[in-house]
C-alpha cells in the first residue's frame, strides 16, 4: 500500500518557476512535460555546452533500471532508499522493483517542490509493498534518516538499497560530498547497498568544462569528479561485478541496452557518468 504521506513542510508550496531546478532540468533533458522555460532555457544552455547531456541523461535512466533489478533479484533486497528522486517518469523505481518483489519497499526523497507536487506518481504501490515520499535534502542526512515517512515505511534493522544518481556533482568537496555519503552508509545496517552515477570531465574535459559552467552560473554548483576520485564514494564497501564502469556497460542486457543505454550505440563523451554499485559488508 501507499504510505500516503508527501513530508510536505508547512506552508504554501512554493515552486519557483522563474528559476531552473536540478530535476526540472533533467526531465527537461528526458523529453517530459515537468519543466517551465527557466529549465528548458538553462537545458539548452548546457546542450550547447555539451550536446551529450541529454544522451546522458536517458542512459543514466536505464542504468537505474538494470541496477534496480540486480539488487532486487540478484542480491534480494527488498528496500530502496532514492535520494534525488527527480520528476515521476515511469517506469519508477518501485515499478521496477516490486515487478522483481511485489513486497518491495521504497521510498523518495527530493528537494524540489514541484517533485513534492507529483509525489502521488511515486506512490502508486502494489498492494502487497509500500512506497512514501520525504520532502529533504541530501545535505541534510537528518531530515531524511529521521523522517516519519522514512521510519513507517523502511525496517532500519534489514539491510536496505541506497540509490544516489546523477546527483553528488551537484555537492561540491567543501560541502562534504564524501563525508554525507558516509553518514548515510554508516545509517544502513550489513548486507545494505550503495548505487551511484556521477559526471566525469575525463571523456570530453573542453565539453563537460563548459557544462559546468552553464551549470555553476544558471543551475546549481556543479563539480565533476574523476574515476579514482568517484571510487571514494565506496570506501569500505565491497563493489560488485563489473565495479566502476561507464553507465552504458555496466551489465548491459537485451531489455534496457536497446537505442540508448546499448554498450554499442553510445560513446564514452556522450555519457560523461561514472556507475558503480556496492555492498557493505
Amino acid at each position: 500500500m501507499a504510505d500516503g504521506s508527501t513530508g510536505r513542510p508547512g506552508g504554501q508550496l512554493e515552486l519557483k518557476m522563474d528559476r531552473p531546478h536540478i530535476a526540472r532540468v533533467y526531465d527537461y533533458y528526458l523529453g517530459g512535460k515537468t519543466n517551465y522555460e527557466a529549465d528548458r532555457y538553462a537545458g539548452d544552455q548546457v546542450l550547447a555546452a555539451w550536446p551529450g547531456a541529454r544522451t546522458a541523461a536517458r542512459t543514466n535512466r536505464i542504468f537505474m533500471h538494470r541496477a534496480a533489478r540486480t539488487l532486487a533479484r540478484e542480491l534480494g533486497l527488498d528496500q530502496f532508499l532514492d535520494i534525488g528522486t527527480g520528476i515521476p517518469t515511469e517506469p519508477n523505481l518501485h515499478q521496477i522493483v516490486q515487478g522483481e518483489n511485489p513486497r518491495a519497499r521504497v521510498v523518495y526523497v527530493d528537494n524540489d517542490p514541484l517533485v513534492l507536487a507529483h509525489a502521488r506518481a511515486l506512490m502508486n504501490s502494489t498492494p502487497e509493498g509500500r512506497t512514501a515520499y520525504v520532502h529533504a535534502d541530501f545535505t541534510e542526512p537528518d531530515s531524511v534518516l529521521l523522517a516519519p515517512e522514512l521510519t513507517r515505511t523502511l525496517d532500519a534493522g534489514r539491510p536496505v538499497a541506497l540509490s544516489v544518481l546523477a546527483l553528488l556533482h551537484f555537492v561540491l568537496d567543501e560541502d562534504g560530498a564524501y563525508g554525507l555519503v558516509r553518514r548515510f552508509v554508516e545509517a544502513l545496517p550489513s548486507g545494505s547497498a550503495l548505487v551511484l552515477t556521477h559526471g566525469t570531465s575525463e571523456f570530453a574535459p573542453e565539453a563537460m568544462g563548459r557544462a559546468g559552467r552553464v551549470y555553476t552560473d544558471c543551475v546549481a554548483r556543479a563539480q565533476t569528479r574523476s574515476r579514482e576520485e568517484f571510487a571514494r564514494f565506496f570506501d569500505g564497501l565491497e563493489l560488485v561485478d563489473p565495479g566502476i564502469e561507464v553507465p552504458h556497460r555496466w551489465r548491459p542486457d537485451r531489455q534496457t541496452g536497446a537505442c540508448i543505454g546499448g554498450a554499442r550505440d553510445v560513446a564514452d563523451a556522450e555519457v560523461g557518468l561514472w556507475a558503480g554499485l556496492a555492498v557493505k559488508p
